[in-house]
């Protein structure tokens, strides 16, 4: 079992700190029978604009079902959602909150439409807070992977946004495995740290799937000595946080609290494909933990001289 440390060995003097490549060529990069992550989670529709009987504008975000035809949601403004206040969100069609939750959440139910035809018809795919637009048709398609399967995330796993099916055919074809889990990303993905001490920033949960074949995968790469290739931040989270503590992977579903800062040691993941993110943000302190702090801020000085795009609709970076 290989583990990774916070500050990875220095490298020879020789050898350049950074390369860039075009994304194509990762096909280069991953050896063959080494293992690349997947997260097949897929964006729902569940933004909701609406209006208050003033008239005044309201917005619910849906996180994930409860019970029933209820769901766990935010939104805002925070006196919009009071127990028992509605919003409108179509003709006839209402989001009642229920009561109210801890960290900000509520529980809502749907009045007048069933919430499966609200998610289709009516709600709209949540974008970024940071891309100031509705979204266009040209986002269904491009704010999803092409590998998406299950609806449960309110944010996709970017990382993977910059996959081809043509990519994956000359992957598999250069012999590297492919292993898919599911982790529902949350609104907490855009929550800023806003404390001094990282430890004490509150990290909302978020629900992961490991089946059983993907830790399969794990265990029979770990028995041959390859490599674990995680495709995002999300990949890394949900299989640090199924791992026992010799670092096997116990599969199937379970909610993860996990906060990776600098000092963290990695049990799982040998690499990493990660976009470039937000500053104060703890997707860039779980990066900055897995290639060492200076290293990961000498990278984004490097992309920022070479003018990479940032963020979501970004490019992207592999640390190895």
């Amino acid at each position: 079992m290989v583990h990774r440390t916070a500050e990875p060995p220095s490298r020879p003097a020789a050898q350049p700190p950074f390369e860039d490549r075009r994304f194509r060529d990762l096909v280069e990069l991953i050896p063959p029978g080494d293992l690349l992550v997947l997260n097949t989670t897929r964006v729902r529709h569940a933004r909701f604009i609406g209006t208050r009987p003033s008239g005044a504008p309201a917005e619910v975000l849906l996180i994930h079902p409860a019970s029933g035809d209820h769901w766990v949601a935010i939104g805002k403004p925070g006196q919009a959602l009071r127990p028992g206040k509605r919003i409108q969100i179509g003709p006839a069609a209402f989001i009642e909150t229920v009561k109210v939750l801890d960290e900000g959440y509520r529980e809502v139910r749907f009045v007048g439409v069933p919430s499966a035809d609200a998610l289709r018809g009516i709600g709209r795919l949540p974008l970024p807070p940071y891309i100031a637009r509705d979204p266009t048709a040209a986002d269904e398609s491009r704010y999803q992977t092409v590998y998406a399967e299950r609806e449960g995330s309110v944010a996709a796993p970017t990382a993977g946004l910059h996959f081809t099916p043509e990519l994956f055919a000359a992957l598999e074809a250069r012999g590297v495995e492919l292993a898919r889990l599911d982790l529902e990303v949350g609104p907490g993905t855009f929550k800023p740290v806003e404390v001094e001490d990282p430890a004490r920033h509150p990290m909302h949960p978020e629900w992961y799937r490991i089946p059983e074949e993907a830790a399969a995968r794990i265990r029979a790469l770990r028995a041959r000595g390859g490599r674990l290739w995680a495709v995002g931040t999300t990949v890394v989270r949900a299989l640090e946080s199924a791992a026992n503590r010799h670092g096997t992977i116990q599969p199937g579903r379970a909610q993860t609290r996990l906060l990776i800062t600098p000092g963290y040691r990695f049990q799982v993941v040998d690499r990493l494909l990660t976009n470039f993110h937000l500053p104060r943000s703890t997707l860039l302190m779980l990066v900055a933990a897995f290639g060492g702090y200076e290293r990961i801020m000498a990278a984004y000085r490097h992309a920022v001289a070479a003018r990479y795009r940032f963020y979501s609709y970004g490019d992207a970076m592999v640390i190895r």
